[in-house]
Parts: structure tokens; C-alpha cells; sequence
């Protein structure tokens, strides 16, 4: 018989009111009236339901990060680089968009480019959404007018990536919606969603996400397939899985999830792999090629030391770092007290990547933005991470300033690598927070409803088959949570309780 702790996510418990449960969302929706009182109308009822009020508000910060490009679409991106640099508004689409042909018409990997480059360095997927984007573009006219349409087009096939994060977040984890506002309001994806087209990544790896937490381990293997044809990261998430199912022994779910997860990115490849070899090899040379470039560790070792690290040097030196961080994860997994969430060590082996990795692009925080509203959904640690990341998006367009700019204006290395550091902390912050929620399942916000692991799949509510250490059969739970209300809807506190009645 199944302890208390394992049994499935109860249908009847109420959604979690972050507003109760965390003093910096409390004070932030003072701006809206206050927290939700205790006859405030939740759940399905009425029109402005958790995932229409969270896409909505998506897509209002997705529209500010498009006005914050504005000065950018207006004149800067063609009057030389210096201008989009000062005016922290660059982005890759509309120079790509005559740097990689499609304005001559060429179809990626398959026609060479004029240059250095010779072929598009992207993988598959994405090429795929760049060159759709193209087909759109109708505009004729000037070049200038192709590149803002080009640009308009792909920021609203963002825009749709965009409202798919929102709704997969919100829906995760089923009785706390809410912590998807933490995705919806982060600085950092207005900032940097329509630099690049990460956006696409990053929903499909958020609707897989979705899919595991619904136990459906084949849709989980094929989301996870396509994201990895857009984006590398994603295939990492199939590491944690790795260590989640060994604990529980789901080996048959997880070797279901790999072999989708495998053949969908093949069948995805194959026809651009046999069609032009050359040209499908391209994003993978470039990748191990690339010299160590902005934002990373290595850049800041190589610039302060004068030390010479070629991209083969880098390469190993973070692959090494990530192979011993996996071997950590996994102690972690097998020694903590309770099994760690998916979603803690989907963050976890994320951020280790774009740790140790040899560039760090200011997008490259939108892989990370869902997984750390579910990893930890709280509003203090969220901020803190999100302060850093917007020093180092204004960081990053100031040092480029400095250095193509006539007169140096800017700010010189000296003020980069602080502006880098800054990052590589607050991500490091993060990190040791679900760390050590982890390692006291008590401090974890969202087992402290009684919930086990909302993005867990077949694995909420499973029992262990192998630990490192013998565990107590009852797990560690809030002070204020009975053991024998153990996956019963929360009580409230007796602050909540006196906090009602003054509102009665």
C-alpha cells in the first residue's frame, strides 16, 4: 500500500494563492487592490480564468519588449552598429535576414552562402521557422522595408511561441497556475525574446514539459525530439529524467520518452542530412568551432589572464565540468531525502550548460525562465536572478558600444566582466536555492500543500526502488501541516486565519 506522501495530485485541492504564500507577491498586488480576499471568486468560473489572465499579461510584455526594439526598427540597425548598441535594442533577425540570403532567396543548407559562413549555422527546425518567416515576407520595396517586415513577421510567430510558454507553465503544475506570472512579468523575456529565435526552443521544450506532467511519455519524447531540431538544450532534460526514473524504477516511461525523443529529431533531420550533408553539418561544426565569445567564464579567464583558450580547450574544459556536475546531480538525486521534482533538475542541468558553456547570448535566459518559475516559484529569488540578467543585457550592448564605437563610449572589459559575473551569480544563486530545496523538501514552496511532484508524471506519488541512503518512511513536512493531512487541501495558517477575519 502506497504511503500518504505517494499517492497521486488530489483533484479536489484548491489552487494555491500566491499571494498568501509569498510576502514580495503579496506586496506587488497591492498595485491591483491587494491580495485576493477570501470570497474572491478561483477556479474555472468567469471569463478571466489563471491561463487567459496569464497569456493576456505574456503578451502585453512580449509587446514592450517590441516597443523597447522600436528606436532599433526605426533607424538604428541600418545607420552602422554602434546606434542599436547605445540604444540596447539589437537583434539578430533583420541582419540575418540578408546575412544568411533570404533576401536573394536561398534556401538554407542547401544553397551556399557568399562569405565565410557558407551555410546557415542554425539547426534544422529553426532554419525551417527563418525560412517560412521569408515566404511571408511580400513587402517588396526597399531593403530596409524587408528587414522590418522580415522582423515584424518573425516577432509575431514569436508572439505565438510566446503565448504557448504561458499556457504550458500555467498548466504544469495544476493547482498553481499562478506561478506562471513569474514568466509572464520577467524583465528578461521582454528584453530579449525577439533577439534571436530561441522563443521556438523554448515552447516546445515548455509543452513537453506539459506533456510529462500528464503522463504522456510518447508526446513528452516527440516535443522533446522537435525542440532539440531547434535548439540543442533541450535533449538534456532527458539526464534528470534519466536519474528520477532510476529512483523509481520507470524505466520502461523513460526508455519510451528517449526512443521518441530520438526518433522524432531524426525524422525531423533526416531529409536536410541526406539532401545537403554539408549544410546539416554546419550548426555542429560552428558549435565546436566557435572561439570562446561573450558572456562566459572562459571569456572572462582569457581577457583577465592573457591566456590563450582555443575553442577545442573550451570545449573539453566544459564538458568535463558538465560531466561532473551530472555525476553530482545524480548523488543528489539518490541521497536527498525525498526525490527531487523534474522540474528542479531541469533547471539545475539547463543552468550548469550555459554555466560552462563558451558563449552566453542574452537570450540564452529564455531556456531558463520557465523551468526556474517551476523549479522555484518563488518571487524574492525570481527578482534577484532577473536583476542580474537585465545588468548583463545592458551590460553586453554597452561593452559592444565601447568597443565599435569611435570614442569609446561605453563601458570598457573591466566594466563587462563585473556585468558577467553579476549573471554567472545570480544564476549560481538560483541554483543553490533549488539545491537546497532539494535537500529540504520542507523549504520547497511547492510541496508545501502536500503536493509530492506536480511536473512529475508517473513519477508524482511513485515509490523508490533505489536510494542512496535509507529515508524515514514520513518525509519532512511544513510545521503547520499535520502528517495526517498529507496530500490534503492546505490549511491555512493561523496568520491567514486572522487576516480573514479582519477582512470579514
Amino acid at each position: 500500500m502506497p504511503r500518504p506522501e505517494e499517492t497521486s495530485v488530489y483533484q479536489d485541492r484548491p489552487d494555491v494563492r500566491p499571494t498568501r504564500r509569498d510576502s514580495v507577491a503579496a506586496a506587488g498586488s497591492e498595485l491591483i487592490g491587494g491580495p485576493a480576499g477570501r470570497w474572491a471568486l478561483r477556479g474555472p468560473s468567469g471569463y478571466l480564468t489563471p491561463v487567459r489572465v496569464v497569456v493576456l499579461v505574456a503578451l502585453g510584455t512580449f509587446a514592450l519588449g517590441m516597443v523597447q526594439k522600436l528606436p532599433c526598427y526605426n533607424w538604428a540597425w541600418f545607420r552602422g552598429a554602434n546606434s542599436q548598441y547605445t540604444h540596447a535594442c539589437y537583434s539578430d533577425i533583420p541582419h540575418l535576414y540578408i546575412g544568411r540570403g533570404f533576401s536573394e532567396g536561398l534556401i538554407p543548407y542547401f544553397d551556399r552562402l557568399p562569405g565565410d559562413m557558407s551555410y546557415l549555422e542554425y539547426p534544422v527546425l529553426t532554419g525551417l521557422f527563418m525560412q517560412v518567416a521569408s515566404w511571408l515576407d511580400l513587402s517588396g520595396g526597399s531593403i530596409q522595408e524587408q528587414q522590418q517586415t522580415y522582423w515584424m513577421i518573425n516577432s509575431g510567430m514569436l508572439m505565438i511561441c510566446a503565448a504557448v510558454v504561458a499556457v504550458c507553465v500555467t498548466r504544469t503544475h495544476r493547482h498553481r497556475p499562478w506561478d506562471a506570472l513569474l514568466v509572464a512579468l520577467a524583465p528578461a523575456f521582454a528584453l530579449t525574446a525577439t533577439i534571436n529565435w530561441d522563443l521556438l526552443a523554448v515552447a516546445l521544450t515548455a509543452a513537453a514539459m506539459l506533456m510529462w506532467s500528464r503522463g504522456r511519455a510518447v508526446a513528452f519524447g516527440v516535443l522533446i525530439g522537435l525542440a532539440t531540431a531547434a535548439k540543442l538544450y533541450p535533449a538534456l532534460l532527458l539526464a534528470p529524467l534519466l536519474l528520477l526514473c532510476w529512483r523509481a524504477g520507470k524505466w520502461r516511461e523513460f526508455a519510451t520518452a528517449s526512443f521518441a525523443a530520438a526518433s522524432t529529431w531524426l525524422v525531423v533531420n533526416l531529409p536536410v542530412m541526406i539532401g545537403a550533408p554539408e549544410g546539416w553539418r554546419k550548426f555542429y561544426t560552428f558549435s565546436q568551432e566557435r572561439q570562446v565569445d561573450f558572456g562566459s567564464l572562459w571569456l572572462i579567464i582569457k581577457q583577465r589572464t592573457g591566456a590563450a583558450i582555443e575553442p577545442e580547450a573550451a570545449n573539453n574544459y566544459a564538458m568535463l565540468l558538465m560531466v561532473l556536475i551530472f555525476v553530482g546531480m545524480a548523488a543528489l538525486t539518490l541521497y536527498a531525502p525525498r526525490r527531487p521534482r523534474f522540474a528542479q533538475l531541469a533547471f539545475l542541468i539547463v543552468a550548469a550548460f550555459i554555466l560552462t558553456n563558451k558563449v552566453y547570448s542574452p537570450q540564452y535566459v529564455l531556456w531558463l525562465v520557465p523551468l526556474a518559475a517551476l523549479a522555484r516559484p518563488r518571487w524574492r529569488d525570481f527578482l534577484i536572478w532577473q536583476a542580474c540578467e537585465v545588468m548583463y543585457f545592458l551590460g553586453i550592448w554597452l561593452y559592444l558600444a565601447y568597443t565599435t564605437g569611435e570614442k569609446h563610449q561605453g563601458l570598457p572589459a573591466e566594466g563587462y566582466h563585473v556585468a558577467v559575473a553579476l549573471h554567472l551569480l545570480g544564476t549560481l544563486y538560483l541554483c543553490a536555492v533549488v539545491v537546497r530545496d532539494i535537500l529540504r523538501p520542507d523549504r520547497d514552496g511547492v510541496r508545501q500543500d502536500g503536493s509530492d511532484d506536480p511536473s512529475g508524471g508517473v513519477l508524482d506519488g511513485a515509490d523508490d526502488v533505489f536510494v542512496l541512503t535509507r529515508t524515514d518512511d514520513s518525509p519532512e513536512l511544513p510545521a503547520d501541516v499535520p502528517r495526517t493531512d498529507w496530500g490534503a487541501p492546505p490549511r491555512e495558517s493561523a496568520e491567514e486565519r486572522s487576516r480573514d477575519a479582519a477582512e470579514r
